[in-house]
């Protein structure tokens, strides 16, 4: 391959124009939103400790969220085993559990 002579530049940067004329191209409203930055926090220390008190609460939810997820999906399973014991037409599908009193 033959390299471009010195002289020439080496790359070009090529303008785009967004598609349809200026008539039809709609122009941007300005945003209902005000500028986002006087809800940043100021640059400046972290606070570490308040940072990892509230990640280990949302690690305790996640994990109530999943054993309760998982509870449910226990009873659900249970509930059809039970329901389709009684729908095929057998007894004693359930066990049904009486408290043993004590004999005088």
């Amino acid at each position: 391959m033959s390299q471009p002579p010195s002289s020439e530049p080496k790359g070009r940067v090529l303008r785009f124009r967004p598609r349809g004329s200026f008539l039809t191209r709609q122009l941007r409203e300005p945003s209902p939103v005000e500028d986002l930055g006087k809800y940043e926090r100021p640059t400046g220390e972290d606070d570490y400790r308040h940072r990892m008190i509230v990640n280990g609460l949302a690690l305790v939810a996640t994990i109530v969220l999943i054993v309760i997820g998982i509870w449910i999906a226990n009873t659900m399973a249970q509930m059809r085993k039970n329901q389709d014991c009684v729908l095929s037409g057998r007894r004693g599908c359930m066990p049904v559990e009486t408290p043993v009193s004590p004999r005088y």
